[in-house]
């Protein structure tokens, strides 16, 4: 039914219909993609999104950038419903795919590679500038401008979608209170700028070497602050402090011709390096929460991995931040952020003459994909197949469920037979984590298999994770690997 859509959408451009429709992998939005094939060998994309308002700000945005002779993609054609449209097709390679050495080298990003980052962080200010009037504001969807309503929104994001989440505790109205004085130093201009909103290197696409940018339907109008944190604060891009000062550097060069136009919003006149650096350190703080709210929702909740995977290195962005002060005038959001840290990153390791650390590393995991590898180099610990019991998966109310899940959680306990083979485990685990305390080892590995990795192995691993954790108060580093979740119990 969608590739029909986008096939009749294609003939009324084209006259003729494609040759073939390929479906494209997902992103993180719930909107569909595919590739439509012409005759002559030309290319377009087909979208087909979930909601009108939200592809309508697309479209309509589009056209007000390409009139601008903004590097984005041309939509051609759309549905009367606005849920389906046909695009520009940029290609397949993203920035953030461009730049995947440097970021496996560590953040060790070669000339080419600087050399574009210094080309699309040059590209911001012409965005919030020249992509700023009325016309382009009244076309964003959900909000036209950043107010009080989405700064609250977003930190109510980190608030429920990642904290609740992640079981931190915290008092509800100092939160609030702290939430309120960071909210009202955040919009303290009345900026009549474009804020792309989501700036950053997988929305940017390559094509015959030049920068063209994509996603940008939740913009709004906002200071120009927020984007530079955005970019140059990614989770994943391991930019090093000394690339990002380059970069920072980059944008700050490329800022000042819009700085001095005459039209230029008076909150920026007079704007110096120093101010607009100490500002951004605010918009950095808040950028970080509002990620770690997508990724608590998108990743957590939702369990798609990338996003969970993103989560240490959001984390350690936060850590810096604390580090630097950024959040000293809100005494409970440091306290709140400090826990969630300490909850969540690994420690670090012991320094000489410090007793040894055991660390117990429990995995659940399926057996068509092969039991966890043992990093710690020891080759010690346990093996266990849960496949003696009985398995949820062969219930239809079960199958889209996991070992976390209530259902299946009541299912697994009235049955019985995976608590009768827990209880010989509890004891074999007890012993071999109370010889590791006692010889001052530092690694112990217990993982548990099934068919899918999905129930009865992710219930024994949570189990016997958070059994260990309560009674050896040792640091446990759970991983159900199918599901793409891990936790960090200390």
């Amino acid at each position: 039914m969608e590739q029909e859509r986008l096939k009749q959408l294609y003939r009324q451009l084209r006259g003729t219909s494609p040759i073939r429709v390929e479906p494209l992998p997902g992103a993180g939005s719930n909107r569909h993609y595919y590739r439509l094939y012409g005759e002559d060998g030309k290319t377009l994309i087909g979208v087909i999104g979930t909601s009108a308002e939200e592809n309508n700000a697309f479209i309509q945005l589009s056209r007000l950038f390409t009139e601008r002779h903004l590097p984005v993609p041309q939509v051609y054609n759309y549905t009367d419903d606005q849920m389906a449209y046909l695009q520009d097709d940029l290609g397949s390679l993203s920035l953030f795919d461009y730049i995947r050495q440097g970021r496996e080298r560590g953040g060790n990003y070669d000339e080419q590679e600087t050399a574009m980052l210094r080309r699309v962080i040059s590209d911001l200010p012409r965005f919030q500038f020249e992509g700023g009037s009325p016309s382009v504001f009244s076309q964003c969807y959900p909000q036209q401008q950043m107010d009080l309503t989405s700064v609250m929104f977003d930190l109510n994001y980190f608030k429920y979608c990642f904290l609740k989440l992640r079981g931190i505790e915290f008092n509800e109205f100092k939160l609030q209170a702290d939430f309120d004085r960071l909210a009202a130093d955040l919009l303290q201009e009345d900026a009549d700028t474009f804020l792309y909103r989501d700036f950053q290197a997988r929305n940017v696409m390559l094509k015959d070497g030049v920068p063209y940018y994509i996603d940008y339907q939740g913009g709004r109008k906002g200071p120009i602050y927020y984007d530079v944190a955005s970019f140059l604060w990614q989770a994943s891009a391991n930019y090093s402090d000394a690339l990002r000062t380059d970069l920072l550097n980059t944008y700050w060069a490329a800022l000042q011709p819009y700085l001095l136009r005459p039209d230029s919003p008076s909150c920026y006149k007079g704007l110096t390096q120093e101010k607009f650096l100490c500002r951004l350190r605010l918009f950095v703080l808040f950028r970080l929460l509002q990620v770690l709210g997508a990724y608590g929702y998108r990743g957590l909740w939702e369990r798609k991995k990338h996003f969970i995977d993103s989560i240490p290195a959001a984390l350690e962005n936060l850590q810096a931040e604390l580090s630097l002060g950024t959040c000293d005038a809100y005494p409970n959001l440091k306290s709140v952020c400090q826990k969630l840290i300490q909850s969540t990153l690994p420690c670090q390791k012991s320094g000489a003459g410090e007793r040894n650390h055991l660390i117990v590393r429990v995995f659940s995991f399926s057996y068509k994909k092969g039991i966890p590898e043992d990093t710690s180099g020891n080759g010690g610990g346990y093996v266990f197949d849960c496949r003696s019991s009985n398995n949820p998966g062969r219930y239809a109310e079960y199958k889209k469920l996991t070992g976390l899940d209530q259902p299946v959680i009541d299912f697994l306990e009235r049955d019985g037979e995976i608590i009768q083979f827990l209880s010989h485990i509890f004891p074999l685990v007890d012993f071999h984590v109370q010889r590791w305390l006692d010889r001052g080892f530092t690694d112990l590995q217990i993982s548990f298999g099934c068919t899918g990795g999905q129930h009865r192995s992710v219930y024994s691993a949570q189990h016997v994770a958070e059994h260990i954790h309560q009674k050896f108060g040792v640091e446990v580093h759970l991983c159900h690997r199918e599901q793409g979740i891990q936790t960090v119990l200390k």
